[in-house]
């Protein structure tokens, strides 16, 4: 025999022995697997693959079989192999693209899958990993297809239902998520995940008792589970209940002391406490293992707002926005402390509320409404919508209003946006027409009630402060749209008609960078007035000194008007100086406050801070003060008329926004306008002239709180006919456009 016979002889002889050893090999491997001996079809393999290195089926088994002992970085390896054997196997694609993201590499886990689907396309588990995949990649959009063309082929899937869920959530679709939840647990109706997704989106519609009753029937099933604890503390902190919150993150954390949502949840129950330094700690636990958490960077965020940090706290929100470019917190927190921004102009704060309006409210569909009657005389329904129908300063600004409104004129609905309530409330309750509880209902929801009401007027009277219903404004349910008191620096949505404001807080020349047009009022708010409380005399002539107050949020004290003060103390070296607010409870707040003025050089001792107190109190404590310094850039509202209704004049300044005008607004229309300063030389040189006329003060501390009520600024009646007549005219313009 040749050579050459003999080799092709040996190799034969060869060929046939190994594929006796696969036949004999193969089949047993195969059925170990399907028996759950996972050990022995691993060992089989790996026999065979010591003679037959490129056996595609031994490699493709023993890499499934990793798998599914969880062994999936070992599998990989195998899986990429059986992938290089075989590069059209789908089965092989599919299971190496599983394994890659049990490693968290999910850019190699989609390519593989999606390999997968080109060989396969109708294949519904690999459907259902590569929406997975997706889900991992926060690519919401992408996975919803994906797991929507799974369900097509298996519709029975309950983990796919369950997948699609997450995705609606990511989506902010709440409606679609728990309708997608509750088709997972009716084919299976123990789904944990299901079970908490339902709870999820009911949470986010704002149905409490649903979301708590699923939440709580899922911690039947896994009551040592520690993030649903933490979502169950979500939801009684958004219902109100504080304590119980404060409990479900304690115990989550406890179980799982890494766990993000818990230590987030901390941090939020921590600010609602006043315990800023405590919710700081909180949120750097979470950042120090995720740098990227946009939650806890807003939250940290508005912590260094609270302590006066603005620069600070605007570069926290940029951060997340970096992170989730459309997260709403980032974006709502960024336009309320641009407000309180030295440099952020008209123009700067405008953008920012477009911004909302691009990638948050534009996306909401708009209303089609029901024809109504266009009478342009007939009795007009008003709707506020606000978060602050309760003991809150804002409601101070809208009360005597609601109060005064001519009712054969206007029918008044209050929808009210938040579970607390008190004696402010039933008041507010009793001056209303329709009263809606509206903190239970979704944006959509209450939408839909307030196009029931058949509500010819809506007024916005919270801005993007807490417990804003922008989203309910971007759907447009009322064919006239308000913003009003509750904030006033407009809104930047295209849906928004009108804003109240007045010619000092918003001059002319900025209004064209305004979503609204702006209707100005005898002040952009006015507050009932305080006459019940007789002014003191004047302190300065008891102590030989004088005595400046703030009476405002210790955010709204920036760095330059700290600098500003301090030169005034200076200037005027006896004086002293009495800092309110409740923040000073906290001795974080309180000594970094202090500290604030000491790097200015003016002595703890010239500087005396006080906290929390009962109304009465707060406002006799002005028995204090000869003169309020009010803050920028941004301005004391309800704290400015309190300071003139007790007697107390305000220095103001204007500043290059609508919060840093609205106290000049305010000084003027009460008759005080030679008390606002343009600049800080004249801020100084109205406080030093005034301060050397202790007779001019006293006279005008009596004078004042009548004055004041007399004013445009505060007489309430006058000021409330100027609002009818300017919803009367919004609704004849209305009127004729739609009749036309």
């Amino acid at each position: 025999m040749s050579t050459v016979g003999s080799r092709a002889f040996q190799k034969a002889r060869q060929e046939k022995k190994l594929k006796k050893l696969i036949e004999a090999q193969l089949p047993a491997a195969f059925a170990a697997y399907r028996a759950g001996r996972q050990a022995d079809a691993q060992a089989l393999c790996a026999q065979l693959l010591q003679e037959v290195p490129t056996c595609f089926e031994a490699v493709h088994l023993l890499g499934v079989s990793l798998v599914e002992c969880g062994r999936f970085t070992e599998a990989t390896g195998f899986l990429a192999q059986a992938v290089a054997l075989e590069p059209n196997s789908a089965d092989a694609h599919s299971n190496l693209g599983w394994a890659l993201v049990n490693c968290d590499r999910y850019e190699e886990a989609r390519a593989s899958l999606e390999r997968s689907l080109a060989l396969r396309p109708n294949a519904p588990v690999t459907l259902r990993n590569l929406g997975i995949t997706l889900l991992r990649l926060k690519q919401g959009e992408p996975a919803l297809a994906a797991v929507t063309r799974a369900l097509q082929l298996k519709p029975d899937d309950a983990d796919c239902w369950c997948n699609r869920s997450v995705a609606e959530l990511m989506l902010r679709r709440w409606d679609a998520a728990a309708a997608s939840a509750e088709r997972a647990l009716a084919f299976r109706p123990n789904h944990f995940e299901a079970m908490v997704n339902k709870g999820l989106a009911h949470l986010e519609l704002r149905h409490f008792e649903l979301a708590e009753a699923t939440f709580n029937a899922a911690r039947a099933a896994r009551p040592d589970n520690a993030e649903l604890l933490a979502h169950r503390g979500r939801l009684h902190m958004l219902a109100g209940r504080t304590d119980q919150a404060e409990a479900d993150f304690d115990a989550a954390v406890a179980l799982d002391p890494g766990l993000q949502v818990g230590w987030q949840g901390k941090a939020q129950i921590s600010m609602l406490k006043g315990n800023i330094a405590q919710a700081m700690a909180a949120c750097t636990r979470v950042l120090d293992n995720n740098p990227t958490a946009q939650v806890a960077l807003t939250l940290l965020g508005a912590c260094q707002g609270r302590l006066g940090d603005i620069e600070g706290a605007i570069a926290q929100f940029d951060r997340a926005l970096a992170v989730q470019p459309d997260y709403d917190e980032a974006i709502t927190k960024k336009i309320f402390y641009l407000d309180f921004l030295s440099g952020a102009d008209f123009a700067v704060q405008q953008a920012a509320r477009y911004y909302w309006w691009v990638a948050i409210g534009a996306k909401f569909p708009r209303r089609k409404l029901a024809a109504r009657s266009l009478d342009p005389g007939r009795r007009i329904v008003i709707g506020y919508v606000s978060a602050d129908f309760r003991m809150h300063s804002a409601a101070f600004a809208f009360l005597p209003v609601l109060r005064a409104h001519d009712k054969t004129q206007v029918q008044v609905n209050c929808y009210s946006s938040s579970p607390r309530h008190d004696a402010f409330t039933a008041t507010f309750q009793s001056v209303a027409d329709v009263w809606v509880e509206a903190a239970n209902l979704s944006d959509d929801e209450l939408a839909d009630r307030i196009q029931q009401d058949d509500v010819d007027i809506l007024v916005d009277l919270s801005g993007y402060t807490t417990g804003t219903r922008m989203p309910v404004f971007a759907r447009k349910p009322a064919p006239i749209q308000v913003t009003a008191w509750g904030s006033g620096t407009g809104t930047g949505l295209a849906t928004m008609d009108y804003f109240f404001a007045d010619p000092v807080t918003v001059p002319q020349n900025v209004r064209p960078l305004f979503a609204e047009r702006v209707h100005d009022l005898p002040s952009v708010i006015t507050i009932d007035p305080l006459l019940d409380i007789a002014p003191s005399p004047l302190p300065m002539l008891q102590n030989g000194h004088v005595t400046f107050g703030v009476y405002n949020r210790i955010d709204k004290i920036s760095d330059e008007a700290i600098a500003l003060w301090s030169r005034l103390l200076r200037e005027v070296p006896d004086a002293k100086l009495v800092i309110k607010h409740l923040a000073l409870n906290d001795a974080l707040v309180r000594d970094g406050l202090l500290g604030r003025f000491v790097a200015q050089g003016v002595p703890e001792a010239r500087i005396l801070c006080l906290g929390a107190s009962e109304r009465s109190e707060h406002l006799r404590s002005f028995d204090r003060i000869d003169m309020s310094l009010d803050p920028f850039p941004q301005n004391g509202g309800i704290s400015t008329f309190e300071s003139l209704y007790m007697g107390v004049p305000v220095v103001a300044k204007l500043g290059s926004g609508a919060a840093s005008r609205a106290a000049g607004g305010i000084l003027t229309a009460a008759g005080l306008a030679d008390w606002v300063a343009d600049d800080d030389d004249g801020y100084i040189r109205i406080a030093k002239t005034f301060a050397a006329q202790a007779g001019l003060l006293a006279k005008l501390r009596a004078e004042l709180p009548g004055m004041v009520a007399r004013s445009p600024a505060g007489d309430v009646a006058n000021y409330t006919r100027c609002v009818e007549a300017a919803y009367r005219q919004f609704w004849q313009t209305y009127c004729a456009g739609a009749a036309s």
